[in-house]
């Protein structure tokens, strides 16, 4: 199952179902689960942990040093989970400090030329588009997309089912369930999302009411929060309100009805 012209290390644990393609390395302190395939090309540095039926595509870097000066070579690590598919030159670096990884969960499609930084937390059923960036420590939740060619600033999270517009730029809390737009903009709800999630009809009307509420109310923001903790309950406007509340970046401004991504929903 290892290509002749591969190197991997005698101390790196490979299940015995995984396959290794022409010339790639895989160094020590890297641990493969079942069903993992390795295409060409690619090399895996330690400690590099993955789980089982990860697809890595030819050219993938995974797990090298961080991009950071202040990194003395401390023995950090990138934790990934499973099913996931690292397409063409898809870079990722191993964190840099022991005790706090680089994360990467389960489900996730990363496509070509598309980077994750050191210290950075991705959920799961996440789509990083081509040559999309997540800048190191940046915090990225479940089932959300970034499109091809977007920049996602240190620090900054990225809320559930949020979508990222082909090359828009945060370095501002991204609110679950909206759309990224230009430069620190969003334009309305991700409902294409919210439907294919099974959201029903009243749940998304409720977040749109609450979006609205928070960013079309001409009301400065908190105060706007703490209204909106009293008319909204569920715990989908729970989870918008709460993070919302949380953030130490700031949030992402409204571009205004103009620039609505859908507002098919009333």
């Amino acid at each position: 199952m290892i290509h002749p012209t591969a190197i991997v290390s005698s101390k790196a644990i490979l299940d015995p179902t995984v396959e290794v393609g022409a010339y790639s390395i895989i160094e020590e302190g890297v641990v493969l689960g079942k069903g993992c395939i390795v295409g060409p090309y690619v090399h895996l540095i330690g400690i590099l942990i993955a789980g089982v039926n990860n697809q890595f595509h030819t050219g993938c870097v995974i797990g090298d040093k961080p991009q950071d000066i202040k990194y003395k070579g401390e023995p950090t690590r990138i934790i990934i989970g499973d099913n996931n598919i690292f397409r063409e030159h898809f870079t990722a670096h191993r964190s840099n400090k022991v005790g706090e990884d680089t994360v990467i969960g389960s489900n996730n499609f990363m496509m070509a030329h598309s980077h994750i930084g050191h210290n950075a937390v991705v959920g799961n059923n996440v789509i990083i588009a081509n040559g999309a960036l997540i800048a190191g420590h940046a915090v990225v939740s479940d089932r959300a997309f970034i499109s091809g060619n977007c920049l996602v600033h240190q620090f900054v999270r990225v809320g559930e089912l949020a979508i990222m517009q082909g090359g828009s730029a945060i370095s501002k809390d991204l609110p679950p369930f909206t759309v990224a737009r230009g430069d620190n903009g969003i334009c309305g709800l991700n409902t294409v999302g919210l439907r294919r999630a099974g959201f029903t009809p009243e749940q998304r009307i409720e977040l749109k009411k609450l979006y609205r509420l928070l960013f079309r109310s001409n009301l400065p923001l908190r105060e706007a929060v703490e209204k909106g903790r009293t008319e909204f309950h569920s715990d989908i406007a729970k989870k918008m309100l709460d993070f919302i509340a949380t953030t130490k970046r700031g949030i992402c401004v409204d571009k205004g009805a103009l620039f609505d991504a859908d507002d098919s929903e009333t």
